[in-house]
């Protein structure tokens, strides 16, 4: 399989959407139907694409034209909740289940993380959770560190993970 890998933007927002209901729908099982209904609207939502795509820089795989990977990348001073202003962070890293165990996950983190380096950025974070095994396992590979544990979303544990870059 030939995967191309490069920015996404506006123009991909149906595919994004798409995508984000396939990779994430494994959840449907491990969440109760309250959560999953919580989450299943907010990857519906159209505003949710339009607001990363907005903020971040996106990275997508794709083979023949269709999007099957994403990650978004946003640069410090976007703080939330979770993220002080002066981290940077990933957001929303799926992937189709039909093409899971090739890299493509852990490619477009790297992708992130190498972009945070050239853009300077000292603090790069995201978070996870107890139910989102192979993903804690390929951010722990790359070197990211289990932080704080944050307040139960969906009702499930989540931690910050986080790297120290250019140092």
């Amino acid at each position: 399989m030939k995967f191309k890998f490069r920015e996404g933007n506006i123009e991909d927002k149906k595919q994004l959407k798409e995508l984000a209901l396939v990779s994430y729908s494994q959840f449907e099982k491990v969440l109760t139907s309250e959560s999953w209904n919580e989450l299943y609207g907010n990857l519906k939502s159209e505003s949710s694409y339009s607001n990363i795509l907005e903020i971040s820089k996106c990275f997508v795989c794709e083979i023949e034209n269709k999007i099957i990977g994403v990650a978004y990348f946003v640069p410090s001073g976007n703080p939330t909740e979770i993220y002080d202003s002066s981290w940077s962070y990933i957001r929303m890293v799926g992937v189709n289940p039909k093409y899971r165990g090739n890299g493509i996950g852990k490619r477009l983190t790297q992708n992130c993380i190498e972009y945070a380096r050239q853009s300077n950025e000292h603090i790069i974070t995201l978070h996870t959770s107890e139910f989102m095994d192979s993903a804690r396992y390929i951010y722990e590979k790359l070197g990211f560190k289990r932080g704080k544990e944050l307040k139960p979303i969906f009702g499930k544990k989540y931690w910050l993970y986080q790297i120290e870059l250019n140092k």
